[in-house]
């Protein structure tokens, strides 16, 4: 499949691209600058510029990358709401000028702050829900080179309501749930966090065939 990847923070994008072009995927993915490019060219993709808040761009780079699935990544934690809902309303209508058939988004499994972020993910979700593609709501990540890093070791205080109980994935098994979610198609909303009590991925681990080999270790020797 052709594959183009819009956005994602470093650490997941360095985690899933090179799993997408080990499965054989043409990907084509989107840089902020000649860093990135060339970072995404040594992992085996084709890096490109998109100013993601303009149509006209968004519009003249899916078009190029003549993708048949887009992974949507913009929804960071350092992304502001009015970015995330221009973004998706761009990049799905671009999907649906070039033909495009499927979108992957990525959403959050935890409260985003302020409400108008968590409001905006909600809102990219059911869009992107909307035309028959799928929402992976990832929990907190961790591992190598991820930013909540410090903070689940505990360098760090978690802050805000329900923030200790935040539930985590590792970012290797995020990027193998957004292959699997690629190559199978799915459709609808789904949990990526780790098992632990409480966990909701079932659906995940039934539909995408995916299991996490990660468990989360909150740095104390317990393990969540």
């Amino acid at each position: 499949m052709r594959v183009f990847v819009a956005g994602g923070a470093g650490a997941m994008r360095r985690c899933l691209v090179p799993r997408l072009v080990a499965r054989g995927h043409q990907v084509t993915a989107t840089a902020a600058g000649p860093a990135e490019l060339a970072e995404l060219e040594r992992l085996g993709a084709r890096g490109v510029m998109m100013d993601g808040l303009d149509a006209v761009s968004v519009g003249e780079t899916v078009g190029a990358a003549r993708s048949d699935a887009i992974v949507h990544q913009v929804g960071g934690a350092h992304t502001g709401a009015s970015a995330v809902r221009l973004v998706t309303d761009h990049l799905l209508a671009a999907a649906e000028a070039t033909g495009v058939p499927y979108v992957v988004a990525q959403s959050s499994r935890y409260a985003a702050r302020p409400r108008a972020r968590a409001e905006a993910l909600r809102y990219a979700e059911h869009a992107v829900v909307r035309t028959g593609g799928a929402v992976l709501r990832h929990g907190r990540f961790y591992g190598p080179g991820a930013a909540a890093e410090p903070v689940r070791r505990r360098r760090f205080p978690l802050v805000g309501p329900g923030a200790g109980r935040a539930p985590w994935v590792h970012l290797d098994d995020a990027a193998t749930a957004t292959v699997l979610a690629v190559e199978r198609t799915a459709a609808g909303v789904f949990d990526i966090v780790d098992d632990g009590p409480g966990a909701a991925n079932a659906r995940a681990k039934r539909e995408l065939g995916w299991r996490p080999r990660h468990r989360h270790h909150d740095g104390t020797g317990e393990r969540a």
